[in-house]
């Protein structure tokens, strides 16, 4: 069964050391409304969720929904390695600017352009940053890394996420 808002807020603080006085204090409402929150009397205003998401350190979707919603690195066995023709590298962009790119390339396409001869693949925008490059990334893959590679945010606020499913 899975955890309420309520029970996920409460379990939250704990970890983070937090008295319900101290988190009310924190989000400017009543300890009273806290404990409402806690025993699922009531929920917190949605104006509250970004700050209380901050504050409990997660984001607003795994404070409303209990999922991770980045996928963790991980290093695979070689019994646990999935088939290059079955992973997919994914590319995420967005600008301050509100410019956005998703990329979804599947490893095989990507595997076959560098391996042809004369053929170079390298992915690069105004607001992805660095040139990204696949033979390196394929590299890592083929030794059973997969997940959440890279994440990062410059100055401005444009960010980059590349992980591979």
């Amino acid at each position: 069964m899975k955890k309420t808002l309520g029970k996920r807020i409460a379990e939250l603080r704990k970890e983070k050391g937090l008295k319900q006085d101290a988190l009310a204090e924190k989000l400017s409402v009543s300890p009273q409304a806290v404990s409402k929150w806690e025993n699922d009397l009531t929920c917190p205003d949605i104006s509250l969720l970004p700050l209380l998401a901050e504050t409990l350190d997660v984001t607003v979707d795994q404070l409303l929904t209990g999922n991770d919603p980045t996928p963790i690195v991980q290093i695979s066995s070689p019994e646990q390695k999935k088939d290059i023709k079955d992973m997919v590298l994914r590319i995420v962009c967005e600008s301050y600017k509100g410019d956005k790119a998703n990329i979804n390339l599947p490893l095989s396409i990507a595997e076959a352009l560098l391996t042809s001869e004369g053929c170079s693949l390298k992915l690069n925008g105004a607001f992805c940053g660095n040139d990204i490059d696949l033979k390196e990334i394929l590299n890592l893959v083929h030794h059973g890394v997969v997940g959440n590679l890279m994440e990062a945010e410059d100055q401005k606020g444009d960010t980059v996420r590349i992980f591979v499913e």
